[in-house]
């Protein structure tokens, strides 16, 4: 099955879940169109391709409007289905512009990670801090038997982020902690980017952590940036034979950053056989070949 079509199942699935009233529907678009659909909108004169009704009333539209207290528009970002932690999305509209995004909990797996972000938030959001920024947390409540966490957007600006400020950003949320290194879980290119003011722009925090080793956000930021080029076996040799310069300018002497690499690689593993997900395969495949060969940890 091709990715339009894994998409366009999981959006039946979504529209049903959230858009569940009767009443006059409401003429929506798939953009930018049915062949690649990213997003399903309220159409608009200018769109083009096939009208889709979507029953508006009684829906996340109207629990939104209530929530914000004003008419609000949600624009469904059509996401894949083969996530360990997919969960609809959506931008919640208002007069013309973007209000918040908003993450639905649909099953115990995404219930619990939307409660970890709105508490990691609401925890970050109390700190003073100079090179993170953060979305606030604007509601956090129950909708039909779903958790629904809305959030402040972030003014995004797409490019390659600065090494500096990328390093500056790790010691900062590993400072979150305290005494206790804290990581952000997911510090992948994708979650981040450059605010106009120059501080680094930081989003889904659902895996936000405190107690882990010192650096494994730049490991896994390298990591994921490996696995755009490279097979996942390569990307954790690479991760490894690559941490000593990924994580001295952290402070990190050569024997820890080999060994933050192998725990990190090991942590990964573990989260996708909690998630009872494997996007790189089994750990045999491309763990075990990266870890196996060095000394053994202590």
């Amino acid at each position: 099955m091709n990715d339009s079509a894994v998409r366009l199942g999981y959006l039946e699935e979504t529209v049903r879940l959230l858009y569940p009233g009767g009443g006059s529907p409401r003429a929506y678009t798939l953009l930018p169109h049915a062949r690649v659909p990213r997003r399903l909108a309220p159409r608009r004169w200018w769109h083009v391709g096939a009208q889709i009704a979507v029953p508006v009333e009684d829906s996340i539209a109207t629990y939104l409007s209530e929530v914000f207290e004003r008419p609000v528009e949600t624009v469904l970002h059509v996401r894949p289905a083969l996530r360990a932690n997919r969960k609809p999305v959506l931008e919640a509209r208002s007069g013309g512009r973007r209000i918040a995004f908003v993450k639905i909990g649909d099953s115990t797996r995404a219930r619990a990670l939307v409660t970890a972000e709105a508490a990691a938030l609401r925890r970050l959001n109390g700190l003073a801090l100079d090179i993170v920024a953060v979305p606030a947390v604007l509601h956090h409540g129950d909708w039909r038997g779903l958790s629904v966490l809305a959030l402040s957007p972030l003014p995004v600006r797409r490019g390659r982020v600065p090494e500096r400020l990328l390093l500056d950003a790790v010691e900062e949320i590993a400072g979150t902690g305290g005494t206790r290194p804290a990581w952000h879980g997911d510090f992948s290119p994708w979650n981040l980017g450059t605010s106009p003011d120059g501080r680094l722009l930081v989003w889904d925090w659902e895996r936000y952590e405190i107690g882990v080793p010192y650096g494994f956000d730049a490991v896994h930021h390298f990591f994921q940036r490996a696995l755009r080029r490279m097979a996942p076996p390569v990307a954790a040799r690479a991760c490894v034979a690559r941490s000593v310069r990924t994580l001295a300018p952290l402070g990190l002497a050569a024997a820890a950053a080999k060994q933050t690499a192998m725990r990190y690689l090991i942590a990964l593993a573990d989260r996708h056989a909690a998630d009872g997900h494997t996007p790189l395969g089994p750990p045999e495949s491309w763990l075990n070949p990266a870890v196996d060969h060095e000394e053994l940890l202590t």
